[in-house]
């Protein structure tokens, strides 16, 4: 993972009411902390940021010249208003080239199960050590071809080199099973219902039934 160079500059206002003038210079405030340094409250370029973060994914790699000194940062956190869609925040952790990290590292699903399968992802991400220079941005794991039953777990992935898995081993990710028949949804359906304290119009369910049979003779 190669880092991405932005400009930060020291933020030394605070509160609300100084991040909302912040956004709106279309700038980031965010804040670096962690390795033996004095939390570093920054402002970050909106767009640039933005993009970097985009294009490094989940442990995007931030190269942040703060006052002329250059400082690797690893995302941890990034707020976002769940309306506008816009970063309100970045959390980072400051890293050297050459450390060691743990981080959690996407899994990516990929391929075609076999027919009547539901490929359900049971865990999303599994926590691997890498260098902070070197974080694989996400791990394919392939289904295709695989048959109900099939269950991929943690030691089953393809940990690239140079990094360690440190998910337990026989923690579940992919679970292949069969998928269900409508007559299975249909009891399944029924069940909740009548967990809730649902009960259900038989008059219109019989109604329903002899509509689509009167629309089964139509056809005839």
């Amino acid at each position: 993972m190669s880092s991405e160079k932005i400009a930060a500059e020291v933020r030394t206002e605070f509160g609300k009411g100084a991040a909302r003038r912040i956004r709106r210079d279309d700038k980031i405030p965010a804040v670096v902390y962690g390795n033996g340094i004095d939390p570093i409250h920054v402002t970050l370029p909106g767009h640039a940021t933005m993009l970097a973060l985009k294009h490094g994914g989940a442990n995007a790699l931030l190269e942040l010249d703060i006052d002329g000194t250059t400082q690797l940062a690893l995302t941890k956190h990034i707020q976002v208003d769940p309306l506008r869609r816009l970063i309100e925040h970045v959390d980072f952790v400051a890293v050297k080239r050459g450390e060691k990290v743990t981080v959690d590292v996407p899994v990516v699903v990929v391929g075609e199960a076999a027919p009547e399968t539901l490929v359900v992802t049971e865990n999303a991400t599994v926590q691997l050590e890498a260098e902070a220079t070197h974080i694989p941005e996400a791990i394919e794991v392939s289904v295709e071809g695989a048959e109900a039953g099939t269950q991929i777990t943690a030691a089953d992935l393809q940990i690239p080199s140079g990094s360690t898995l440190v998910t337990e081993a026989d923690v579940l990710v992919v679970n292949v099973t069969a998928a269900a028949t409508a007559e299975e949804v249909e009891a399944e359906l029924a069940e909740a219902e009548a967990e809730a304290g649902i009960e259900r119009d038989e008059s219109e369910d019989e109604a329903g039934d002899e509509a689509a049979a009167e629309d089964s003779s139509d056809q005839e």
